[in-house]
């Protein structure tokens, strides 16, 4: 379909400030891919507001002229959630970067979408408070894109992804009308629209304003770095951890793999080379109750394998325990510039039995895998690492990656846990939902955006999308129920 893309780029002028369009092609390159590279789409046109009036006006004009759109952020995302594939508006809202009302008398703080995610955090540390969700990328990611895949951290396993903390959102739904969904309380007597806004990929509106719960920073805080002689049993260990009621703020494990790309690229050695994986546990709370649960995370570290253990105390001792686990991606990409991740979740319990089985693919495919993954809430990031030039390759990385999740919907886990399913992972969506299931999230899409303008093509399956590339599979359903039928991929 062909769109008045020169009446559109009059309208906008109309209103929006020169700088605010990007219309040449060397400029629009910026915006080809998000984090997840393996598939890029330049945009047509994009532009840049700086309020929720610039972005109702914006979307008003798309929506007289039919022309889709699609929202970004920092671009950090890894699901293709913020790629242009076919011709459509890029709404790019990095420049909405106020902090519009801090409110500490009730926990609350009001950003634009824009915001980075650590400046929340920065900005109220002073008066003892942070904002829970921490993605790896929490210091180039914005809270705009944390709302629409909703994010989670490694803080997520004892205070929740994004959901949990976001109590009103003021949204321009894809006509361009402009509403809120929620407010400045936990609880409202209407239906949550909020809670279905939030992870729904920038398919029903874009987010202008969002309201964010901020907690009390923890009396205290301990970090236990545990080294393994396999990545089973740094598994096994979190499942001794969380079955015997430990409820760590956060638990990361990093294999071999992992642990020497880190160390490549600190020039030190601060994690065991020779470990197969080292497991963080991070525990917080009143004093007395983070004595005991340490003692007991040790205990049970060590019942389970544990060569050693490191605790630190101090702020800076943890931040540099730490320091490797948000550096991973970065040290991955030091060693291969091409790598593709996936985010499947499975049960705790597990843990052990799956990372084995990620090992003989890894061997079966001949590709290096590794792994960095929120170990607390069983939520994966195998990292498959290739060299582009291979002929063919990314098909074999992405049968590969493929095998992975089949493997987490096989033991009753997930396709995504906070990456989103995006452009990347739609064609796998059947596996785990029916078609009545898909229906039924459609009638919601539809309830927003009867057109599907916002966010094209984005989490469900197509023929246009799909058909041609998946064909028929079988599928292992899930070993509850040992139930293995066809699934037809449309």
């Amino acid at each position: 379909m062909s769109y008045d893309w020169d009446g559109l780029h009059t309208d906008l002028r109309r209103f929006l400030p020169k700088k605010a369009i990007v219309s040449k092609r060397q400029e629009l390159l910026v915006y080809d891919c998000d984090g997840l590279t393996v598939d890029r789409h330049c945009p047509p046109l994009a532009v840049l507001p700086e309020t929720s009036c610039e972005v109702s006006q914006i979307l008003a004009c798309c929506y007289r002229r039919g022309i889709p759109f699609v929202a970004r952020g920092s671009g950090t995302g890894l699901s293709g959630g913020a790629l242009v594939e076919q011709e459509a508006l890029l709404v790019v809202t990095s420049r909405m970067r106020r902090i519009l009302k801090i409110d500490l008398e009730n926990q609350i703080v009001t950003v634009q979408p824009g915001v980075i995610n650590n400046w929340v955090s920065r900005a109220v540390a002073g008066e003892g408070f942070y904002y829970a969700p921490d993605p790896s990328s929490q210091v180039v990611c914005t809270i705009g894109g944390n709302v629409a895949e909703n994010s989670g951290g490694v803080h997520c396993l004892k205070y929740g992804v994004t959901s949990n903390h976001v109590l009103g959102l003021e949204v321009v739904l894809p006509d361009g009308t402009l509403t809120n969904l929620g407010g400045e309380l936990s609880e409202y007597s209407e239906i949550d629209l909020r809670g279905a806004f939030i992870g729904s990929e920038g398919t029903l509106g874009i987010a202008t304003s969002i309201t964010l719960r901020l907690l009390r920073a923890p009396e205290c805080v301990t970090v236990l770095l545990a080294d393994f002689p396999t990545i089973e049993s740094a598994g096994e260990a979190v499942r001794k951890v969380t079955a015997a009621g430990v409820i760590p703020a956060g638990m990361e494990i990093m294999d071999q793999y992992m642990i020497n790309a880190v160390n490549d690229l600190f020039g030190f050695d601060e994690y065991p080379r020779d470990a197969a994986a080292v497991l963080l546990i991070e525990i917080d709370g009143h004093e007395a109750e983070v004595k005991v649960a340490t003692n007991q995370a040790e205990r049970l570290c060590i019942e389970a394998g544990a060569r050693s253990i490191r605790t630190a105390h101090d702020r800076n001792d943890r931040e540099r325990l730490w320091k490797g686990r948000k550096s991973a991606f970065a040290a991955v990409g030091k060693i291969s510039s091409t790598y593709y991740v996936q985010d499947g979740v499975v049960p705790r319990s597990t843990l052990p039995k799956v990372l084995g089985v990620i090992g003989s693919l890894s061997k079966r495919y001949e590709l290096p895998v590794a792994n960095v993954f929120h170990a607390g809430d069983g939520n994966l990031h195998p990292l498959i690492l290739y060299k582009a030039d291979q002929p063919n390759i990314q098909d074999k990385v992405r049968e590969l990656a493929a095998e992975i999740l089949k493997e987490c919907i096989a033991v009753g886990g997930s396709i995504t846990g906070e990456h989103g399913v995006g452009a990347d992972k739609r064609c796998y969506l059947e596996w785990m939902f029916s078609r009545n299931d898909l229906e039924t999230m459609k009638f919601i899409r539809n309830a927003f955006d009867p057109e599907m303008r916002a966010n094209p093509f984005k989490i469900f399956p197509t023929p246009r999308t799909c058909g041609e590339s998946m064909g028929r599979k079988k599928l292992l359903l899930s070993e509850r129920n040992e139930l293995v039928r066809d699934v037809e991929v449309y």
